[in-house]
């Protein structure tokens, strides 16, 4: 079989994909766009000299033609909102590092606040939601090119799945990720098996009544971290962004370090870290991003 033709059912095969499943995240992104007006830095925030930006990255999608098409037939979330073209996300890794940005570890970030000290100077905090095969691909071999240290949510009970347009990447790669990467790559929680919606696209896990299968599963997602990466996690990922206030009390009496959240913001000396702002890095958002940390 010629590589065109290959290319071409590669097309094919995705264009399906898109619209088959696409109705479920065109709902899911209208879900979104509701909610949050905008990805850009706050105003509020503008004006603030130092601080942490904690990014948040979810696909990192090569650039091709297949990935160029469904970008321009589908509003699926996955391929607009919540992806970084493989170039891009090269080029601001190296808009970090030309740019002389502070890139520290989460454990770096958490004791900083901890130790109640104001914050001097500016700083970015790089996470990963899902840790899908793009993320293992095209974003972590960059990271250890500029040795910037990473922290990366998995999804313990969707390892391997195919899910939201993206292929989880399995144990086996995320502990050869973990080889490769040593020090700088961190892993941290997003549920088991608790990040979808609902019938009424609202996430499962802030219904009341599954509070106690929440609690459950949160047990669960430590024991298979610690089962297959032999990680103890310190933080804990948000599906969707935020939780409710049960289960906020709950993860603070847990033994973490920090919960991520999606509301945007810059972390400072004041900041709850049981409540850490993050700020999702897309096309929208990347001006006034970069455009702080360079004021």
């Amino acid at each position: 079989m010629s590589r065109h033709i290959r290319q071409g059912l590669l097309v094919v095969l995705l264009l399906t994909l898109v619209f088959t499943l696409g109705w479920t995240y065109d709902r899911q992104a209208a879900k979104q766009h509701q909610t949050e007006e905008s990805y850009a830095l706050p105003a509020r925030y503008e004006k603030m000299k130092d601080g942490i930006m904690v990014f948040c990255y979810h696909r990192v999608l090569k650039d091709s033609m297949s990935t160029e098409i469904a970008q321009k037939l589908s509003n699926n979330s996955q391929l607009h909102e919540f992806n970084v073209p493989a170039s891009a996300f090269a080029k601001q890794m190296a808009f970090l590092k030309k740019h002389h940005v502070k890139v520290i570890s989460a454990s770096t970030m958490t004791r900083m606040i901890q130790s109640h000290r104001p914050i001097k100077g500016k700083y970015v905090v790089l996470t990963f939601d899902d840790i899908d095969r793009s993320v293992i691909d095209n974003a972590i071999p960059v990271m250890r090119h500029y040795n910037f240290p990473f922290t990366t949510f998995v999804i313990t009970g969707n390892t391997g799945r195919y899910r939201e347009g993206s292929q989880m990447a399995t144990w086996s790669q995320i502990k050869g990720a973990q080889d490769e990467a040593g020090h700088l790559m961190t892993l941290g929680l997003h549920t088991h098996n608790m990040h979808y919606l609902d019938s009424k696209m609202q996430p499962v896990f802030l219904e009341p009544h599954t509070f106690g299968k929440f609690q459950k599963d949160f047990a669960t997602s430590v024991t298979e971290l610690k089962e297959h990466t032999g990680v103890t996690a310190t933080s804990f990922a948000y599906p969707y962004g935020g939780g409710t206030r049960q289960i906020n009390n709950f993860l603070a009496q847990q033994d973490l370090d920090w919960v991520a959240t999606l509301d945007s913001g810059i972390v400072s000396s004041q900041t709850n870290l049981n409540e850490t702002p993050r700020l999702i890095i897309n096309q929208e958002s990347w001006p006034s991003i970069s455009g702080w940390l360079v004021k």
